[in-house]
């Protein structure tokens, strides 16, 4: 059975999409090849594709919300996000006692440029 996520109230204010201007780097080129190589290994595992369209549902989740939708051990989990947040794709912020984390939608807006143009 999944676990309740909950949701926290509205888009969290550093979770907002500042990344509204068009993205115009080159999408070709050893830049861009070295950048979506990055991104590819961010993805590189199933466990952080699901944390990644969860996030991309949800405004916002936190670790434990997380942990109950994967079913996987919180250190696990963490380790997937810490992965995410190195390769930009998520950013999380501490909120009291827990960190919440969101898509960044100029990441995955990039790796979608990226990957168009294989």
């Amino acid at each position: 059975m999944k676990a309740k996520i909950r949701s926290l109230p509205a888009l969290a204010p550093e979770c907002a999409s500042v990344e509204d201007q068009p993205d115009l780097r080159p999408v070709e080129g050893p830049e861009a090849d070295e950048e979506l190589s990055m991104l590819a290994k961010a993805i590189g595992h199933p466990a952080r594709v699901r944390i990644l369209r969860l996030l991309a549902r949800k405004n916002v989740c936190v670790c434990g919300d997380i942990v109950g939708e994967v079913a996987l051990a919180q250190s696990t989990v963490s380790q997937h996000l810490k992965v995410l947040k190195d390769a930009g794709l998520i950013q999380g912020t501490i909120s009291g006692p827990m960190v919440r984390y969101c898509v960044r939608p100029g990441s995955l807006r990039r790796l979608k440029a990226l990957m168009g143009a294989l």
